[in-house]
């Protein structure tokens, strides 16, 4: 039940990310559609995925939204953004990988984010990343544009 909510929590603010985010053209131009599904490793190393209805703590949940352009003229350089949900922890997976990420929900650098601790550079652990972010380039008419994070159920 806890992560079906938060898969509705996504949505909802994946949908407000990518409205404030994008020019209003582009706000009208992309149709997204979020998916979460476990990945489960069977035993000959293959992974496979299935809908996350009920996934429980350690399980790994990827969510995927594709961006489809629905107009008839291509739009450029929409960022979209995608929350990590407060009881999931980033893996560090993410497609494309040229995803930005952030710890506060508003400064976004490339990963592995760091930061300065008593004069060293550290990485900045997995656990505080709260959404990654990914700039699209160029999406033709009609055409399509996956992103993806993998997190783990705390």
């Amino acid at each position: 039940m806890q992560t079906i909510f938060s898969v509705k929590k996504l949505l909802l603010a994946v949908l407000i990310s990518t409205s404030v985010i994008s020019a209003a053209h582009a706000k009208d131009a992309l149709k997204m559609q979020l998916q979460a599904n476990k990945i489960i490793k069977k035993a000959d190393g293959q992974s496979v995925s299935v809908a996350a209805s009920n996934a429980k703590a350690g399980e790994i949940v990827q969510y995927r939204a594709t961006y489809t352009n629905v107009i008839s003229q291509p739009i450029s350089d929409v960022a979209v953004t995608l929350p990590i949900p407060a009881n999931m922890t980033f893996t560090g997976e993410a497609k494309p990988s040229s995803a930005q990420a952030t710890v506060d929900g508003k400064n976004y650098s490339d990963m592995p984010l760091v930061r300065k601790v008593n004069g060293k550079i550290v990485k900045v652990p997995l656990s505080e990343y709260k959404a990654l972010r990914w700039n699209i380039k160029w999406l033709p008419a009609n055409k399509a544009a996956d992103v993806s994070l993998n997190t783990i159920v705390n």
